[in-house]
């Protein structure tokens, strides 16, 4: 099989970027080692940020319809008891929005299936070649490859690439389940993350209410040797846990799905390798804190898919397709530094000397200027690449084709040139790849050109023409 780009993985970031290719005009495939998509919940929401960048392709307003009732409450940092309050960033959507990625997967996957995307379950990648001018991924050749495939990526493994970082210090179990009785410490409906840590009896313990009668629950020991990841979970496992923390009068219904994980912070030193590009966990991995794993790779693929495309229809600038490295590889680091801090800040060990920083840190996060700053790093809303603008803010705008907002005027994928002053400014060299809107809006607004991500690549103040910030981004 012959196709443009091959794309390895059809977790939330594999199928997002699959999309931006497609909706690019890029012929891709899809291939996933598992035959059947996994039925545990695994991560449970998308940050604000993450939301934003769905609704810039009119993706989220029909998972909204799919999304859990979480109440309108903000998230958390390290567990602690305050919410982080993503208002003063001025986003339509300032909560996490509670979508399992079981259904965000679906609603990906389906997508491309409606647009004859062939999304190739049950097949593994063994053997992995690349030249000059493409990649072979056993049967199937494309002019370039993205590793999607996970922490334990088959494709990095295959390339040789090392994956430097720190090893897991600690093992968990993650499960959902249903529970046949319940004791009163047992919370009845969603709240603030930060009434879910338990802990008791050497066990630590986070169990929450999903959907119905299913439950979360993550725990582990906080002295044990830790198991094999791939050795079963057994319900005895799970119950001693249960009453361990929440008392006898807890009782395990039935384990639905059930899995180990660890502590461990790598990272790939180069998202690129020739023609092979790496995201999402293949790229990154960290304790699942947070709700940061699924915002890191659909960002990543959004930041990538319209630059890949680019190169695939040979208009990119120099420079263009390595900036994706430039732009994310920062991002994620933070971000495994900020989960390494929260995970020593969470230690439900009874240390006093911990216990005096969680203090400390819970009295800076009731201050508004420390709450800004960790709110728009935990929900990537203060995302600000080097030599590129902010994120583009969702304005209410009235224009010819009557009222919209920015993010509908980027559904296309293109670059968008969004004119508030009326100025004739042509644009006929790469009208082929943006859009220009004249536009008035809700607030005092500058001529600004965005780029596909929905980030700021120019505006009327800037010194430079914006011809020069045209052919950087757009060739």
């Amino acid at each position: 099989m012959q196709t443009e780009v091959i794309v390895v993985g059809a977790g939330p970031t594999g199928l997002m970027l699959a999309n931006e290719l497609n909706l690019a005009g890029v012929q891709v495939v899809v291939l996933e080692q598992q035959r059947t998509r996994s039925t545990q919940s695994r991560a449970g929401g998308l940050q604000p940020r993450t939301a934003e960048v769905l609704d810039l392709r009119g993706f989220l307003d029909p998972l909204l319809e799919q999304a859990l009732d979480r109440g309108k409450f903000g998230g958390h940092f390290a567990g602690l008891p305050v919410e982080l309050d993503c208002r003063p960033w001025h986003t339509r959507h300032p909560y996490p929005v509670a979508i399992p990625q079981g259904r965000l997967e679906a609603f990906l996957e389906q997508r491309l299936v409606e647009r004859g995307v062939p999304v190739l379950r049950g097949h593994e990648v063994s053997a992995i070649e690349q030249d000059a001018d493409g990649v072979t991924a056993g049967e199937i050749r494309g002019g370039y490859l993205v590793a999607c495939d996970g922490g334990h990526s088959a494709v990095r493994k295959l390339l040789g690439v090392p994956f430097p970082g720190i090893p897991g210090r600690m093992a968990s179990v993650v499960a959902d389940l249903t529970l046949a009785s319940r004791s009163e410490t047992v919370p009845r409906v969603s709240e603030h993350f930060s009434r879910y840590p338990k802990s008791a009896n050497g066990f630590f313990t986070v169990l929450h209410p999903i959907e119905g009668k299913r439950y979360r629950l993550i725990f582990g020991r906080f002295a044990a040797e830790r198991p094999d990841r791939e050795l079963p979970i057994t319900t005895g496992e799970v119950q001693e846990a249960l009453t361990a923390v929440y008392g006898p009068e807890t009782t395990l219904g039935e384990l639905l799905a059930a899995s180990r994980f660890s502590d461990a912070t790598r990272q790939v030193e180069n998202y690129r390798e020739g023609r092979v590009l790496f995201a999402g966990d293949a790229a990154h991995i960290h304790l699942p804190i947070g709700g940061q794993g699924v915002n890191l790779g659909i960002q990543d693929a959004v930041n990538l898919g319209w630059k890949l495309a680019a190169a695939v229809r040979d208009w990119a600038p120099e420079g263009l397709l390595d900036s994706y490295h430039t732009e994310r590889h920062p991002v994620a680091a933070r971000v495994l530094r900020t989960t390494r801090a929260q995970s020593m800040i969470m230690n439900p060990s009874r240390d006093a000397d911990l216990a005096t920083v969680r203090d400390l840190f819970t009295d800076l996060l009731r201050l508004p200027d420390t709450n800004y700053f960790v709110s728009g790093m935990m929900s990537g809303l203060d995302i600000d690449y080097p030599g590129v603008g902010p994120r583009m803010l969702d304005l209410d705008l009235t224009t010819a084709d009557g009222p919209t907002r920015m993010s509908r005027l980027l559904h296309s994928g293109r670059g968008l040139l969004l004119n508030f002053d009326d100025a004739p400014r042509s644009i006929d060299r790469w009208s082929a790849r943006v859009d220009q809107v004249v536009a008035e809006a809700d607030r005092d607004a500058t001529t600004v050109l965005i780029r596909p991500d929905g980030h700021i690549a120019w505006t009327a103040n800037d010194e430079r023409p914006l011809e020069s910030a045209l052919a950087q981004w757009f060739g």
